[in-house]
């Protein structure tokens, strides 16, 4: 009985549980399906607390209502967001307090100056110029942060990646701070070592001869490339790769670069992993036309690739523009040549048809320039070959690009195209940023044939923004004085015209104490092309020499100085042929000088001088190759020769001499008479010594052969020694520096065949000149 009691008390237990359950159930349900009312504020009143320098309107403007309207809870959060996006205040509050909206608000310090601490390597001004942050301006903690972020860029742009940099603040009167940026610079982080990895062709320093970035080396202060930027190494992979290309490589890749840092981080390791592939030659080159007018001999014709010639994409582009200036040539606008390449993989060839189709009918609407704040606009409009109105010609634009970047006024040059008023028109968009043209320096200069002389030079390459240069330049020194003036216009009436105007005066004792001269010469001149590779230069020339103080007794120069000041003008050309960068073979040129220059006057003359110069690398363009034949001859129908008038060959013509250590002297008094025909013969190698690439340090071989001679009138064997064409021969050795102040040459001389008279010298340094 009792057990019966009990199960029908536990049922009727959970029928009370499970009714409490569905009623707890069934009010929640309906409290989910009952929409919650949401708070609304009216306030008639404002009040803003806290601000000092911030006007109570300027708050009020952010909240986005007004007195009297109705206001949820979520826009007043929203009215407190905005506020504090102002980057005004440190904190903001929002607080309803009955009708009355109460804005508490703590102001951001103004800041009272900015100053940096602990930097030496880089000066104030260059930080400041980084730094958005600004004295008299809110002070902005995520503005300090972020001009400690560009800091600490400029640090890593210049090789200090270790460098940190804390931003601190300093307490003022008046809700004032000062803004420190604390700076520990570190130590320099450069690039220690560039390798390779895949390269069979060129040996690893050939190619960091290529590269922009360099390995820091005996002159890792001023080199100022051997810091890691990543924005050159980018550069370089391109630079590689147009190396390549221009040497027949079509296959050649930049698979990647490795960058890493040595352990102590003081230092990058970068690895170019590269692919070469096959070197290809031109194959079949021709031409076909699918413009009706275009007749595709007249093309082929013009063309100067040739079957067998070491694929360039350069040599390409060359070809596509001749034919695209033929066409113009012949009336045919709108003509574009399209090459069509046809590999072979067999013979290693590339066979190139070069088409001529029917291009878009675009014309160029106008041509916009800006950033040119000093260069005049016609200046940089005459670098190109188009003007309003013409057909627009993208490889035009492309050229006329380099072109004004070849000026060497502006750091950076973009030229841009895009459409214009409509479809068929272009409008070409030129920015440049404008870069220092101009120089003023006084210092000193040596060298072995004049001893040592003080400078004072000013030169402006782009003179009153007008693209034209103009020089002054002094130089005294013990022996001689200069004083000289340069002016050209390189584009005459706005053509491929060179006018130029060259003053000088100079006087000397040459270098010995026989006897003074006194020269001068006013020279105006006008230069044009005459072919793709030729130019010739007109010019005219009024000459005055003197000679005085004769304290020789040498009868050919006292009689020199007994004619006293002589004045002459003169007529002459020069022409000059020169395939040292457009030339068919990237490793070999040739440079070609001949003129002539006809004087009357106190003496009647012909000066006639010739010099070709070639060169090429071999083996893998590690070795260069030079050979140089230099040539001058006068030539007198009225009057003689003096010795101001005659060619002494200094070092840079003839190595292994003294000044007039070689030629035509005088038997009585064995002074040095100059000669009226000069030849010199010089072969030289450049190679490297296997010392560290980033050293700039290279030697080389050379052997001079030539000679000076023939005084003149009243020269003959028994007054004048070595007056016929004696030969000298001399060998030696150099030594080649790139430094800091240019590149330097160390030259070590061996006579081999000289003669007794002859004043020779075993060394001299000159300033090494490119070829």
């Amino acid at each position: 009985m009792n057990n019966a009691l009990q199960a029908v008390t536990a049922i009727l237990g959970r029928i009370r549980v499970g009714a409490t359950v569905a009623l707890m159930l069934v009010s929640g349900m309906m409290a989910i399906a009952t929409p919650v009312t949401a708070q609304n504020f009216n306030f008639s009143n404002v009040s803003v607390e806290g601000n000092q320098r911030i006007e109570t309107s300027t708050i009020l403007t952010y909240l986005g209502f007004g007195q009297g309207e109705a206001v949820t809870a979520g826009a007043l959060n929203d009215a407190a967001q905005r506020i504090r996006a102002t980057g005004l205040f440190e904190t903001v509050d929002v607080v309803p307090q009955g009708r009355t909206l109460v804005i508490r608000v703590e102001e951001f310090p103004t800041i009272n100056r900015i100053t940096f601490e602990g930097n030496s390597r880089v000066r104030d001004a260059e930080l400041g110029a980084v730094v958005q942050s600004q004295p008299r301006r809110v002070y902005s903690p995520n503005q300090a942060e972020a001009d400690t972020a560009a800091i600490t860029q400029v640090y890593a742009d210049q090789g200090r990646i270790n460098a940190t940099v804390s931003p601190r603040i300093i307490e003022r009167s008046d809700n004032r701070v000062d803004l420190v940026f604390e700076v520990f610079e570190g130590g320099l982080t450069e690039v220690e070592r560039i390798s390779f990895v895949g390269n069979r062709a060129y040996g690893e320093s050939r190619l960091r001869r290529v590269l922009e970035t360099k390995q820091a080396g005996i002159l890792r202060a001023v080199i100022g490339r051997d810091t890691y930027i990543a924005d050159r190494v980018a550069f370089d992979q391109q630079v590689l790769t147009d190396f390549y290309q221009s040497r027949g490589y079509v296959d050649f890749q930049v698979q990647n670069v490795d960058v890493s840092l040595t352990r102590e981080r003081d230092a990058y390791l970068i690895t170019f992993n590269v692919q070469e592939g096959q070197q290809f030659e031109f194959g079949n080159v021709s031409v076909s036309s699918e413009v009706t007018d275009a007749d595709p001999i007249d093309y082929e014709n013009a063309l100067r690739l040739r079957t067998g010639v070491t694929y360039s994409p350069d040599l390409i582009e060359r070809d596509i523009a001749r034919l695209e200036r033929l066409a113009i040539q012949q009336g045919l606008n709108f003509v574009r040549v399209d090459p069509r390449i046809t590999r072979n993989d067999r013979t290693l060839t590339l066979d190139v048809e070069f088409v001529l189709v029917n291009g878009p009918r675009v014309f160029v609407e106008r041509i916009d320039i800006e950033g040119n704040n000093t260069t005049l606009d016609r200046v940089i409009r005459s670098r190109f070959d188009v003007v309003e109105g013409d057909p627009f010609n993208p490889r035009q634009i492309r050229e006329s690009a380099e072109r004004i970047r070849a000026l060497g006024f502006f750091g950076d040059a973009d030229v841009d195209a895009r459409e214009g008023s409509s479809p068929d028109r272009v409008v070409i968009d030129v920015d440049v940023t404008e870069a220092p043209t101009g120089s003023l320096s006084f210092g000193g200069n040596f060298s072995t044939d004049n001893g040592f002389s003080l400078l004072a030079k000013f030169s402006q390459r782009n003179f009153l923004g007008r693209g034209q240069s103009l020089n002054f330049n002094f130089q005294g020194g013990k022996e001689s004085q200069l004083l000289s003036f340069g002016f050209t216009e390189p584009r005459l009436l706005g053509r491929d015209l060179t006018f130029g105007l060259n003053a000088s005066y100079q006087s000397t004792d040459n270098q010995n104490a026989l006897y003074d001269t006194t020269t001068g010469r006013f020279s105006p001149r006008i230069g044009f092309p005459v072919s793709e590779n030729g130019r010739v230069v007109l010019y005219y020339a009024y000459d005055y020499t003197d000679i005085t103080d004769v304290s020789t007794k040498s009868t050919f120069i006292v009689a020199d100085a007994a004619l006293g000041g002589i004045a002459t003008n003169s007529l002459g050309y020069n022409y000059s042929y020169d395939t040292r960068r457009t030339g068919l073979n990237p490793n070999a040129g040739v440079l070609f000088r001949f003129g002539q220059e006809f004087g009357v006057g106190d003496a009647t003359y012909i000066e006639t001088t010739a010099e070709i110069t070639a060169q090429t690398l071999v083996f893998s363009e590690e070795v260069t190759l030079r050979a140089t034949l230099e040539g001058g001859y006068l030539s007198y129908s009225d009057g003689d020769s003096r010795i101001t008038d005659r060619y002494f060959l200094s070092s840079r013509t003839m190595r292994g001499f003294q000044p007039g250590g070689i030629g035509p002297r005088d038997a009585a008094t064995d002074d040095a008479l100059g000669g009226n025909a000069f030849a010199v013969a010089r072969l030289e190698a450049e190679f490297p010594l296997g010392l560290p690439e980033e050293y700039g340090i290279s030697g080389g071989l050379f052997l001079d052969y030539g000679s000076v001679w023939d005084v003149g009138n009243g020269a003959n064997a028994t007054n004048t020694l070595y007056n016929d064409f004696t030969p000298r021969t001399v060998a030696g050795v150099s030594l080649f520096w790139d430094t800091p102040i240019g590149p330097l040459r160390f030259n070590y001389t061996e006579p081999l065949d000289v003669q007794a008279n002859d004043e020779t010298k075993n060394f001299d340094v000159t300033i090494s000149t490119d070829f």
